[in-house]
């Protein structure tokens, strides 16, 4: 399991810093299935042990920089309207995530092992979804249940990506939005 009690700043975040480095650098030269520990404490300067202690394993690790790329960097699109909002975010978020590097990201956090990981992979998606509830509300908007459209919107859209059997097109996803909007208990 990801070890939490790291320090933000210091030593400690300097040291997930240049393992996250290493980490990036080398998957662009190398297969994920040929990294190994000792690669990458070589390349970022610590010992294996090092690794060993603040992540756990190799899968940890990888699920750690998953979701350090996942990190929310801006509050979603504002359309002006709570279902154009929603739409937005969730055909961004299905072409991110349906993408090679996503669908890569996405099986290194469930690869974990349900690690802290995929609790905060699902808290970023659940802030953006409590960011465009709150603007809603804000603009006089009804709102939404924020787990409601986890169920209905974001669940279908990991399913199709995890199991490939549907892509995530923009028109499912509409669908999806509108299915959402279209219960009557708003």
């Amino acid at each position: 399991m990801a070890r939490e009690m790291i320090r933000q700043g210091g030593r400690s975040a300097r040291i997930q810093e240049e393992v996250h480095k290493a980490v990036n650098t080398l998957l662009k030269t190398y297969d994920r299935n040929e990294l190994t520990v000792p690669m990458v404490a070589e390349s970022s300067g610590v010992t294996p042990s090092t690794i060993y202690r603040r992540w756990g394993d190799l899968s940890q690790l990888l699920a750690d920089v998953a979701v350090a790329h996942m990190r929310p960097v801006s509050e979603p699109e504002d359309r002006g309207d709570m279902q154009g909002d929603m739409e937005a975010f969730i055909q961004q978020y299905a072409e991110e995530m349906s993408s090679k590097v996503g669908r890569q990201m996405l099986a290194d956090i469930i690869g974990s092992g349900g690690s802290s990981a995929t609790v905060k992979c699902c808290g970023f998606t659940y802030q953006h979804l409590e960011t465009l509830q709150k603007r809603a509300i804000k603009r006089g908007e009804t709102g939404f249940s924020v787990d409601e459209a986890m169920d209905v919107v974001v669940a279908p859209v990991i399913y199709h990506i995890l199991f490939e059997d549907r892509e995530p097109t923009s028109d499912y996803c509409r669908k999806l939005v509108a299915r959402l909007f279209q219960r009557g208990d708003r």
